[in-house]
């Protein structure tokens, strides 16, 4: 079988263009499609769930924030779906009929008018998200952002209206509800009235009662202008969101994109390979003298696995190298990310010699690899919530069949230190393996 995997390597050895052209040409694609790993935000659904009281107001300052005002602020941007309970807006998550849920808590209302308080309590909305799907996190994220950042202008706008009148206040007097007891408020103004008309007094010791006003308005100013602070800290911010994600942990977009540009040219450089090799063997009739006593049929096919195990290894490898000089990558992880491009590249080596093995000519088995590989690879790619259940489960079914999707699992995996472990993904990929070389020994049969 070395003599098989020599003379195979020779092939290639003679045909520089040949292998320059399988070498460039997923490289090129695979980068393309790593760097436009991203998915356009339009019409992304929240689930809505609002536990506030229907007919609570929300006034502070003098002001009124509508409920409804604050809910149309949150959706402006995003396809809001109503539900009934926190448990009811999780579960749309987790099924995929939402992208992400926004919970609105009971206590809302009380926490936007403490926003104008002495003690402000910012609100907080709790966020729930499908950490599964690396790329709709990235674009959730940026809308939920948006989201808030509408609903946090309006609060702002309101706050700022309330604090002129709290300027007002203490410019000019008045009194104010704290606590159920009305408190008066003398004013800057008829402070400065009052002082100057008791000034030429004082030194008589006349007119105290005037004086321990002037002081007791001073201690109360005090009081007020305290407000400054907290008041502009609620209008930089005043709602805050607590994230919470369900699902499988997802590696970050740009261990994704890695993980998909490595997996595109793994697959392209070994399928178009060995089921070219596979075919080739058949078009120059070396396949009936080889088998007419020198080696087994199983002997071929374990050659030609090797072939596309050790090329689509080393070209997978030059460009993880090389995308790391651009892009961090865990190099510490090395062992995990190389078993699973090892796997990866043993299993789409199975598939192309059951796909050279059943074509049995060249043109037919690289017009077939490209016409199979590109289309399941890419519907690999497809978050869950994009399509219906019926056409999901098509593409779950077509994604574990197909050794890209496990390969490209494991390669994430790999990279990344919080990421979700390999050796499911690398149990997948043996299997595939042993069923696409089973189905290559039988197509081997009536080669």
């Amino acid at each position: 079988m070395r003599w098989l995997l020599l003379k195979d390597l020779q092939i290639l050895r003679r045909s520089p263009l040949q292998l320059a052209l399988l070498v460039i040409y997923p490289i090129v694609i695979a980068l393309l499609v790593g760097f436009a790993m991203t998915r356009d935000s339009e019409q992304t659904k929240v689930a809505l769930y609002n536990a506030m009281p229907a007919s609570e107001p929300l006034g502070f300052g003098g002001e009124e924030v509508d409920g409804n005002e604050i809910r149309d602020q949150l959706c402006e941007r995003v396809e809001c779906l109503e539900a009934d309970s926190t448990g009811q807006a999780r579960n749309m998550v987790e099924s995929g009929e939402a992208t992400a849920a926004v919970i609105l808590p009971e206590d809302t209302g009380d926490r936007i008018r403490s926003l104008a308080s002495l003690n402000p309590d910012p609100p907080v909305i709790q966020i729930i998200v499908n950490g599964s799907d690396t790329v709709e996190n990235q674009v959730t994220d940026d809308q939920i952002e948006a989201m808030l950042g509408e609903a946090n202008l309006l609060l702002a706008k309101r706050l700022s209206e309330g604090a002129k009148e709290y300027l007002d206040l203490i410019l000019q007097g008045g009194s104010f509800e704290f606590f159920g007891q009305e408190i008066e408020v003398l004013g800057l103004q008829k402070s400065e009235q009052i002082l100057k008309k008791i000034e030429p007094k004082v030194p008589a010791g006349t007119d105290r009662q005037e004086l321990e006003r002037a002081i007791r308005f001073a201690g109360l100013a005090t009081d007020n202008l305290d407000l400054a602070g907290p008041l502009l800290t609620a209008i930089s911010e005043p709602i805050r969101a607590d994230k919470v994600e369900v699902g499988d942990e997802a590696p970050s977009l740009d261990t994704f994109a890695i993980g998909v540009t490595v997996a595109f040219a793994l697959m392209f450089m070994t399928v178009l390979l060995v089921a070219g090799s596979m075919a080739l063997e058949r078009e120059e009739n070396a396949f009936t003298r080889l088998t007419a006593g020198l080696v087994s049929r199983l002997q071929i096919l374990m050659a030609k696995v090797g072939l596309g195990t050790v090329v689509g290894f080393c070209i997978s490898l030059i460009l993880l190298v090389g995308l790391g000089l651009f892009v961090g990558i865990e190099w510490g992880r090395a062992p995990y990310w190389l078993l699973a491009l090892v796997f990866g590249a043993a299993a789409f080596a199975a598939a192309g010699s059951a796909l050279g093995a059943a074509a049995r000519e060249i043109r037919a088995a690289t017009l077939a690899a490209v016409m199979i590989c590109l289309p399941v690879a890419l519907l690999s790619l497809i978050p869950d919530d994009a399509v219906g259940p019926a056409i999901e489960t098509a593409i779950n079914l077509g994604s574990a069949i197909f050794p890209f999707r496990p390969t490209l699992d494991a390669i994430t995996g790999g990279l990344e230190v919080s990421g979700s472990g390999i050796w499911l993904s690398l149990l997948h990929l043996t299997l595939l393996t042993g069923a696409y070389g089973a189905l290559a020994r039988l197509a081997l049969r009536r080669f």
